[in-house]
């Protein structure tokens, strides 16, 4: 029974600590700093820099002293002979003794130091690995910016959903009420029987409208989860409003930010791989020069005709060399030459798209602004147009009861309203969107 006490209770820390690991709300920023940290792309490109900074060292060793040892064992199965003249040892002459020069079995156990002292390739390699180290950087900053745009457009897509549902619910709630009163008209013989059908008609195409609402809303927030890094079927809930958010987001000052590309992580990037091309040229160059290293051997060999090695009374014999090594390149048959002409090419190739990313930069940022700011504007006039939508439609309502309008006028100014309230909804997201858009360009944002 205590077993089983402290079992469950065991269990239930364990879903209480998993429960604190994931939030069950968020605020747009909440959601931001969230997804940095558990979306699995931000993951694998912070992984991308530790292996940056891996390679980077392991670049840098390969021009620092090394060290190695060696041992091997040899047992002769059936052991070569050399034939010597047999007058050496007092026999016949003309003919030969067969001589065996070692004994059946040796060992051998050596250390051998070396140190690069020049090589052209190298020098090339630790600017190459620094290089590498600031694209994966690079890299990761971009993935940063992208996750971030992904999260405000899934968030957004989230309030806008919900809100939508509410105010199609709220349409449908007055609409039934409107259609049980014009109903009770008509069967007291005041009404006609075309303006319940009307009514009936635009009820049944709120409510299929309703339905697929609520499929949108529950794959937006499956996108949201997704993005985030969270379970798919996880509910969370959103503790901003559409709204709110939308004035949050509208600042003008954005658009008198300076269009300077250089700011731009496309840029930057762009940038890397030009390096990136000048350093490739530098290496088919370096192939041009002379490699010089230099190394120290010292080992111990020992022979027995038996596996005598481990006794104490076996003879060791010690040995050491000092050598250097120089390779100087003659002629590649113009191998070397096209090699860099060809990093040449490449490089220029780079340069070139440096170029175009610039150019491309320039017409995006102006692209952006030119979005974000017709976003503002569009939301002023939907904002004025729902205003506008809501007062016609109310007043087709007071009129058709009294019997001055037609259920037809009615049916058309409810259209024009539920119009307005989509268009006023996908405005103020457009306001959020085109700013996260626009501060994705131009990377100002701060971590």
């Amino acid at each position: 029974m205590k077993n089983t006490s402290l079992l469950i209770l065991s269990l239930l820390f364990s879903s209480w600590l998993f429960a604190q690991e994931t939030p069950s709300s968020f605020t747009l920023q909440e959601a931001i700093d969230y997804a940095l940290a558990n979306n699995r792309s931000a993951k694998i490109a912070l992984m991308d820099i530790e292996a940056a900074k891996k390679q980077k060292w392991e670049t840098t060793a390969t021009g620092l002293p090394q060290l190695n040892a060696d041992a091997d064992y040899t047992n002769w199965i059936k052991q070569q002979v050399s034939l010597l003249p047999a007058e050496l040892a007092g026999g016949t002459p003309g003919t030969f003794v067969p001589v065996k020069f070692s004994p059946k079995q040796n060992m051998n156990a050596t250390a051998t130091l070396s140190q690069l002292i020049f090589d052209g390739s190298y020098l090339v390699g630790l600017q190459s690995a620094k290089v590498y180290l600031e694209i994966s950087q690079n890299a990761k900053v971009k993935t940063d910016l992208e996750i971030r745009n992904a999260v405000i457009n899934a968030y957004g897509n989230v309030l806008l959903s919900e809100e939508n549902y509410e105010i199609v619910v709220k349409n449908i709630d007055v609409l039934e009420k409107n259609l049980n009163e014009t109903t009770k008209i008509y069967e007291n013989g005041l009404g006609e029987e075309e303006s319940v059908d009307q009514l009936q008609i635009t009820l049944t195409g709120l409510k299929n409208y309703l339905s697929n609402v609520e499929r949108l809303n529950d794959i937006a927030h499956k996108m949201f989860n997704i993005t985030l890094g969270i379970d798919l079927n996880q509910t969370v809930s959103l503790t901003e409003n559409l709204e709110a958010l939308t004035l949050k987001n509208m600042s003008l000052e954005i658009l008198g930010t300076d269009d300077n590309v250089e700011n731009s992580i496309d840029y930057q990037i762009a940038k890397n791989q030009e390096e990136a091309q000048e350093l490739l040229l530098k290496l088919e160059k370096s192939k041009f020069l002379p490699t010089l290293s230099a190394f120290i051997n010292a080992g111990y060999s020992g022979y027995s005709e038996t596996f005598s090695f481990a006794n104490e009374n076996q003879k060791w014999y010690g040995s050491s060399l000092f050598g250097a090594n120089l390779t100087i390149p003659i002629f590649s048959s113009g191998m070397r030459s096209a090699a860099t002409q060809r990093a040449q090419i490449n490089l220029e190739i780079a340069q070139v798209e440096l170029t175009e990313t610039e150019q491309q930069l320039k017409f995006q940022i102006s692209a952006a602004k030119s979005d974000y700011l017709f976003a503002i504007e569009e939301y002023e006039n939907k904002r004025e147009n729902l205003n506008l939508s809501e007062r016609i439609e109310q007043k087709n309502q007071t009129k058709f009861f009294e019997g001055i309008a037609t259920s037809f006028d009615l049916r058309q100014a409810q259209t024009q309203l539920y119009s307005a309230q989509q268009e006023y909804l996908q405005s103020m997201f457009n306001v959020i969107t085109k700013k996260s858009e626009l501060e994705t360009i131009l990377n100002t944002v701060k971590y």
